[in-house]
């Protein structure tokens, strides 16, 4: 049958390169690669918990007792065990099969983009960094699977893939010292906290969750659910077929049956919504919720820099949707240039920013810088698209979408060498 649907999966998004790798722009004659660097989500994962679950089987069961099932219900019990089961198999929060073949890909096109800088490497053994904001789980697997497949695929470059070494600063500053004012905001901005109370509460949330389960318990089992409990459950439906893509290694369990494609669109609307004020372009005159994404900015810069000394051949970094997502709206990249007006939530119809495209699994921003004599330029890659700068930023001739680092360093503020 068809795969899972993952269109309104918002952040949970399995990876797809968004740009055919024979469509690239060259470089500028007589410049050449001589570093890449990159920072990438994790790939595809199961869900961080599993009560959700527990709840729609514990509400099953009791419909199910009391013959209060829809037709198509019936089938509800046996295919949340089975994807209950491959959840568990797989463990909570962990990479799936398909996590390993999105990093394993983009490991495989990395090296297609970039052969001339991948022979410079090896000849001149210029070692290949990798950083993880953790040491174990899901990052160390995803840095794993990518390089491995680095290493697989030209086994000359193994040896000068370095240890992973962790910096939570750089990497998961969401939760280090970086994050203290940022943490603030979350729990105790009020301006924040109704503002996603009111988006989730909107008027058609409830009927949105109704409509949900009515199709796998009777009319009258819904309307003596508690509305709470009917929104609550609702959620937790959405939630897992939202999540359901990322495991179609190990199975297809057409959850979207069971969840409308209205009512699917209404709670990725209001997803994305909470990831918009929670990690993203938030509100217009504020930068609370990304200014401490400067770090990784700061990193980016500083390796581009010392590609000029050229000690290291790529740099690979490891992280979270939590730190992509700041990133992009601190860097305005496409769908994160527009804050929300305080007066005017934010919705699909006023504002472009997407978790879908932002921040899907693996997503990725790349930065290729070229040479030619004593002039650096670089290329930014986001889900390996070319895109520009920012527009206070002149790229090396009108239309190119290679830029001089010097004149980056001046449109972000940077000083000037």
């Amino acid at each position: 049958g068809p795969m899972e649907t993952a269109q309104y999966s918002t952040s949970k998004t399995p990876y797809s390169p968004q740009q055919d790798i024979r469509t690239y722009q060259p470089p500028p004659p007589g410049f050449t690669a001589v570093f890449t660097e990159l920072v990438s989500r994790h790939g595809s994962r199961t869900p961080t918990k599993i009560d959700g679950a527990d709840l729609l089987l514990q509400l099953w069961a009791k419909a199910r007792d009391e013959s209060e099932l829809t037709s198509a219900g019936q089938d509800f019990g046996p295919t949340m065990e089975s994807y209950r089961a491959a959840i568990q198999k797989v463990g909570l929060g962990q990479e799936t099969g398909r996590g390993r073949q999105e990093l394993q890909g983009m490991a495989d096109r990395m090296q297609r983009r970039l052969p001339e800088l991948f022979e410079k490497i090896k000849k001149d053994a210029t070692p290949i960094a990798v950083v993880l904001s953790q040491q174990t789980g899901r990052i160390a697997d995803t840095a794993k699977f990518f390089t491995a497949r680095l290493g697989a695929t030209d086994p000359a470059l193994a040896p000068l893939i370095q240890q992973p070494v962790v910096d939570q600063d750089l990497l998961y500053f969401h939760k280090t010292e970086r994050g203290k004012a940022y943490r603030d905001y979350l729990e105790n901005d009020q301006r924040y906290q109704e503002t996603v109370k009111r988006i989730k509460n909107r008027d058609g949330t409830r009927e949105a969750a109704t409509d949900i389960l009515k199709t796998i318990f009777t009319p009258a089992f819904v309307e003596r659910m508690e509305p709470s409990a009917v929104t609550k459950a609702a959620q937790a439906l959405y939630d897992l077929d939202a999540i359901a893509p990322d495991l179609s290694v190990e199975g297809n369990w057409h959850l979207d049956r069971f969840v409308p494609r209205h009512a699917a669109a209404w709670f990725a609307s209001i997803d994305d919504a909470k990831s918009f004020y929670k990690k993203g372009p938030g509100f217009e005159g504020s930068d609370i919720t990304f200014a401490m994404a400067s770090i990784l900015l700061d990193d980016f810069f500083k390796q581009a820099e010392a590609a000029r000394a050229g000690k290291l051949g790529a740099d690979l970094r490891f992280t979270h949707a939590e730190e992509i997502i700041p990133l992009a709206a601190l860097m305005q990249l496409p769908g994160s240039e527009k804050q929300a007006d305080p007066d005017e939530d934010y919705t699909y119809a006023n504002n472009p920013w997407r978790g879908a495209s932002v921040s899907p699994m693996a997503a990725n921003l790349q930065w290729d810088i070229y040479r030619n004599g004593t002039t650096y330029l670089v290329r930014m890659l986001y889900q390996e698209k070319e895109i520009p700068f920012k527009p206070d930023c002149t790229p090396f001739t009108p239309g190119s979408h290679y830029y001089r680092l010097d004149e980056l360093s001046r449109c972000f503020g940077r000083t000037a060498r």
